[in-house]
């Protein structure tokens, strides 16, 4: 029966391209990565290397076993890291970016239930409405919101979300509430962007409706714009995450409950690599698991993928 052992320093020698080098590599012998070789090769009835004073060459054989056994080797490799991710506590610091207004709703309480969860993790949560490059600044876990641009990014989508239409209890007691969205432009409206007048896309009972409205107020900022509708300034697209919080507490209500804004991904991206560090799964369970509290607790309901 042949020994893993000898598969391995196999694959060692093939690639670094001696035995000498082999034998630095594995911190053994180099007259050990010989004798396993040749046991190696008469276990399995063939040669696998041309050894000669000035090269070593690859026969055809020992190139398709080298093929094989590597990925074999390599998957063993994958077995025993996750093996210990299990067995190790999550440690360490985590670098994540968010859109500001995400950060600070939901993506606070997330953060709050990971530290308590793992004690031995720290955060560093930079929040801005840029796209920032993970690599160049250094950030482990990035949340986006919308359509996903093409990069290297790997993508995992944790939910859909939408805006909700919603006023101050006292805007509406001055201006009343709308019936239906053509409603909308008699009204005052606090515009995320940089304009004080906007077009509004709505999905209801009757599919999608675009509505042309203006304000007196626009922000390209959503803490600003929230701030705005709270303070009874007019009607405003909100995320569900936000306005949750504020209907429960009696300072926004819903406008026009049957309406809301077409669903968009909401996503957590992170730098490609072979092995995802147990740090960040750790918090990307944790802000799914948020996520679905949120869901099952609040009338705007988020889709979970």
């Amino acid at each position: 029966m042949f020994d893993l052992n000898d598969i391995v320093v196999f694959a060692r020698v093939v690639e670094a391209g001696s035995f000498t080098a082999a034998a630095r590599l594995l911190a053994i012998p180099k007259t050990t990565v010989s004798r396993r070789i040749a046991m190696l090769e008469r276990e399995m009835g063939v040669r696998l290397l041309q050894r000669t004073t000035r090269c070593l060459k690859l026969t055809d054989a020992g190139r398709l076993y080298y093929e094989e056994s590597s990925q074999a080797l390599r998957t063993l490799e994958q077995a025993n890291l996750r093996l210990a991710e299990t067995r190790a506590e999550p440690a360490g610091t985590i670098r994540i970016s968010a859109p500001v207004g995400f950060g600070g709703h939901f993506l606070a309480a997330a953060i709050f239930d990971f530290l308590a969860t793992y004690p031995k993790a720290k955060v560093e949560l930079r929040l801005t409405d840029d796209r920032l490059n993970l690599i160049e600044n250094g950030i482990d876990l990035a949340f986006r919101t919308g359509i996903l641009e093409h990069s290297t990014l790997i993508a995992r989508k944790l939910g859909s979300t939408y805006r909700a239409l919603c006023a101050s209890p006292d805007y509406l007691a001055r201006c009343g509430a709308p019936d239906q969205p053509a409603d909308l432009v008699r009204h005052d409206c606090v515009i995320a962007g940089q304009s004080t007048q906007a077009q509004w896309l709505l999905e209801g009972p009757h599919g999608q409706e675009t509505v042309a409205v203006s304000g007196r107020f626009a922000a390209n900022e959503m803490q600003a714009v929230m701030a705005a509708a709270i303070a009874g300034h007019g009607i405003a697209q909100l995320p569900h995450v936000h306005a949750e919080t504020c209907i429960k507490d009696g300072r926004l209500r819903r406008v026009l409950p049957d309406y809301t804004t077409p669903a968009g991904g909401l996503h957590v991206v992170y730098p490609s690599s072979q092995h995802l560090s147990p740090l960040v799964k750790a918090f990307i369970q944790v802000a799914a698991e948020r996520l679905n509290a949120v869901n099952e607790s609040s009338d705007l309901a988020v889709v979970l993928r």
